[in-house]
């Protein structure tokens, strides 16, 4: 083994799991889930079949990945964060086969207790706040917040707020990386 897992984690048949990732106290890998290199699962995280998480993501304590979520590298799941996968479920109701897709685009990070309705896609570096509840897709960068979730800003690559100036420009405060405002969508500038 590549990777480590603690004792009273379960790790199913058929998984692929990268080098260098951990897996803590508790959680459940199922068959057919795909993890990817120096990923970090905390305690009680389930990871359903065909969940696909890249490399360099963090899944706090409480998650349950289900089927149907994929997450491109570097995404941040916080604690007890909720991902759906199905729009209407019911117990005595069957609905395997009508399983959402959720993207988590690379480098987003989702707030402790957020909720994620299923189907939809969080851009790059997009930062879900604490308890936000997002029911749409979410542009790369965005700020959300409240329920139902709503943007109230830009965030940098490194995790704080963009502050844009009158020619729609902005700087990280802490990489100083530039940023740019254009038709309402924001992008680093190289």
């Amino acid at each position: 083994m590549n990777y480590y897992a603690h004792p009273s984690s379960i790790i199913d048949d058929n998984c692929v799991i990268g080098e260098g990732t951990k897996i803590w106290h508790f959680s459940h890998v199922m068959s057919g889930a795909v993890i990817g290199n120096n990923c970090n699962l905390g305690q009680n995280v389930v990871v359903s079949p065909k969940v696909v998480l890249g490399n360099n993501v963090r899944v706090q304590n409480n998650v349950s990945i289900y089927e149907g979520v994929i997450c491109e590298d570097d995404v941040f799941l916080g604690p007890s964060a909720v991902l759906t996968n199905v729009i209407n479920p019911r117990s005595a109701v069957s609905r395997k086969s009508e399983y959402k897709t959720t993207l988590i685009k690379k480098g987003a990070s989702i707030g402790a207790n957020a909720t994620i309705v299923c189907g939809h896609t969080i851009g790059e570096y997009a930062f879900i706040g604490a308890g936000a509840v997002v029911t749409r897709d979410v542009p790369a960068y965005a700020l959300i917040v409240g329920n139902p979730g709503r943007q109230t800003g830009w965030m940098s690559e490194f995790g704080h707020k963009l502050q844009f100036d009158s020619g729609n420009k902005a700087v990280c405060t802490e990489s100083g990386q530039e940023y740019v405002l254009e038709n309402g969508a924001v992008r680093k500038l190289a």
